[in-house]
């Protein structure tokens, strides 16, 4: 039974506490102990209690927190509280290694956010960083979780992951394929899939009118079709399709020049053509920093981008820079939806 709302209610975002042999616990330490996830939202934690207080040992903090059993009850409490799902032993849990059991306990608290959104329980949640090798080998063998998410809302057009890093977003029209099948992939329909879905998720984002750049996938934008025809057969037709709609859609501009327009702020979004173009510039500008976005999910959906990082796990050192960006567009993406539904 989905929960009457008040408009003026904060969004209820769930925080499951990621893989625990990495940074998550840590991460979701920090940021509950210095009041950051209660500031704009109404934060419910998940995960074993056990892992929660190995966290706070390792970060060197101490907070208040209430157990709950279920998403109804900690709607019900004040403060921050902890959705206990009694599944793992955190002293038990050897930190920086790759586990089945703790792959499937990750995304198993994964599908009971996904479960709780489409209740109406919850308005989207911000997870810690999971692994995706523990995740397929405790049995839940997608790609990626995006693919988990897109089963289990039931997804029936494009969806896929979108990254930011300070304020610049990038997705792209092809993902983890070999890079010698991108051109093969690339077509009018598929482009045109990927410049909207772009449009729209930076639209939930709180973007009035979003300013969209298309990269080229050719040196120097294929040269006029002298090094390549994909700009004239494939990207054009599609950036002049978005642009009938009424959106700004712009480009398609050589890869190698496009992003320093971009971080200057020129663009909004930048649409890349296969996976390592955005990528790169992202995580060499500020690696430490990027979120990863669920864009065509019908729930707020974000993560830190920079992953577990085993190498420093238990060190206590983990920055919160993008745990604390992934939050907030959590929260601006769910007060959209909730504004729009």
């Amino acid at each position: 039974m989905k929960r009457k709302t008040p408009e003026t209610a904060l969004p209820v975002i769930a925080i499951p506490l990621g893989d625990a042999a990495g940074i998550g616990p840590e991460l979701v330490a920090k940021v509950a102990a210095s009041g950051f996830i209660s500031k704009e939202a109404k934060p419910v934690m998940v995960g074993d209690q056990r892992v929660l207080e190995r966290g706070m040992a390792i970060a060197g903090v101490r907070f208040d927190y209430q157990v709950v059993e279920d998403f109804e009850q900690a709607l019900n409490v004040d403060g921050l509280v902890l959705l206990d799902t009694k599944t793992l032993d955190g002293s038990a849990v050897e930190l920086g290694v790759v586990s089945p059991v703790l792959g499937k306990e990750e995304a198993d608290n994964l599908v009971l956010c996904i479960e709780a959104c489409k209740a109406g329980l919850i308005d989207g949640f911000c997870f810690a960083p999971l692994n995706k090798a523990a995740m397929k080998l405790g049995g839940y063998e997608y790609e990626s979780e995006h693919e988990l998410f897109g089963e289990r809302f039931g997804v029936t057009g494009p969806y896929g992951e979108m990254n930011v890093l300070d304020g610049l977003w990038t997705s792209r029209a092809t993902s983890h394929i070999p890079l010698k099948e991108v051109s093969d992939h690339l077509t009018v329909d598929r482009v045109l899939a990927a410049i909207n879905l772009a449009y729209d998720t930076l639209c939930r984002a709180g973007y009035d009118q979003p300013r969209v750049a298309i990269a080229a996938i050719n040196p120097h934008g294929g040269d006029s079709g002298t090094c390549g025809r994909e700009e004239i057969d494939i990207l054009q037709p599609a950036i002049e399709l978005a642009a009938r709609a009424g959106r700004t859609i712009l480009g398609p501009f050589p890869a190698d020049t496009l992003f320093i327009k971009a971080f200057e702020g020129e663009y909004d979004a930048v649409v890349t053509m296969y996976h390592d173009q955005g990528q790169i510039a992202l995580k060499l500008k500020g690696f430490e920093r990027g979120v990863t976005v669920a864009a065509g999910i019908p729930c707020a959906i974000t993560t830190p981008a920079h992953g577990t990082a085993f190498n420093i796990a238990g060190k206590g050192i983990a920055s919160t820079s993008a745990f604390e960006a992934a939050y907030k567009i959590a929260i601006r993406m769910a007060i959209r939806d909730r504004m729009m539904a």
